[in-house]
């Protein structure tokens, strides 16, 4: 049993089919090339520390790069981000599942939904999922609102659901779009807020923030700092909060602190 806070890392990859909603047309074998460049640069930030975090990945994007994946997991925990990003079936539930364990062969034990998208928690059990991360419990205009909803962990239908974190009081969402848009101090200080408040953090991001997307039509909050930038202030803030928790993968926290 651990003692410390704890700081959860994870980080959606996928194919980047971003450029979609703006009615910028790019072929999958685009989308995933871009996918997979970002994972690459955000490992090599992520491997140069002593950490564990979580990776919620598609089954479309892993049976691309299944090397890449595999070797991901020999440190890392794996978790599904459904069959492919930009649709979504409820047999992807499990065919995800499926296809992930046979690629790392090991357990699939998570799931988070593209978008944060809602999902029946009887389908996800079915499934054979113990945690759900797809929910953010703030307001985050023309997405969703779930001010109504815990900010920490709860069961539904025998499923563990673990939202991502916000802010204590008013709720600010500390997701990737926080991370890239708020003045680095000001997003530091709700982290430590939120941690010594809660006792642990919950932060998401995606591998294709960590390239150029100076090409695409894609909103410029959405695209800010992309590339080498933002790949030093990740390093930067693994650094700033290392002293004050311990990085931990989502199951190893659900089974070893909950």
């Amino acid at each position: 049993m651990y003692r410390k806070p704890f700081l959860l890392l994870s980080f959606d990859v996928e194919e980047f089919d971003m450029p979609l909603e703006y009615g910028q047309l790019i072929p999958e074998k685009e989308q995933l090339q871009v996918g997979y460049q970002g994972l690459e640069a955000l490992m090599n930030v992520v491997d140069a520390f002593e950490i564990e975090a979580t990776f919620f990945t598609t089954a479309n994007f892993a049976q691309h790069f299944p090397e890449a994946i595999k070797n991901i997991s020999t440190k890392h925990e794996i978790a599904s981000h459904t069959f492919y990003h930009s649709r979504f079936h409820p047999e992807d539930l499990i065919s995800s599942k499926r296809k992930l364990e046979e690629i790392i062969s090991k357990p699939v034990s998570g799931l988070r939904m593209p978008r944060m998208r809602k999902v029946e928690m009887d389908d996800v059990k079915k499934a054979g999922y113990s945690y759900d991360s797809s929910i953010n419990p703030s307001f985050v205009p023309g997405r969703y609102n779930n001010l109504s909803l815990p900010k920490r962990f709860y069961y539904e239908n025998e499923v563990l659901r673990f939202p991502v974190s916000v802010s204590p009081i008013v709720r600010i969402p500390l997701f990737w779009l926080s991370f890239k848009n708020f003045p680095y101090q000001f997003y530091l200080h709700l982290v430590k807020r939120t941690l010594k408040k809660e006792g642990y953090v919950c932060l998401y991001f995606h591998p294709w923030e960590f390239v150029s997307l100076s090409d695409y039509k894609i909103p410029s909050y959405a695209k800010r700092l992309a590339g080498e930038q933002l790949q030093q202030r990740l390093k930067r803030l693994i650094t700033d909060i290392q002293p004050y928790g311990k990085f931990i993968s989502m199951q190893n926290y659900i089974s070893n602190c909950l």
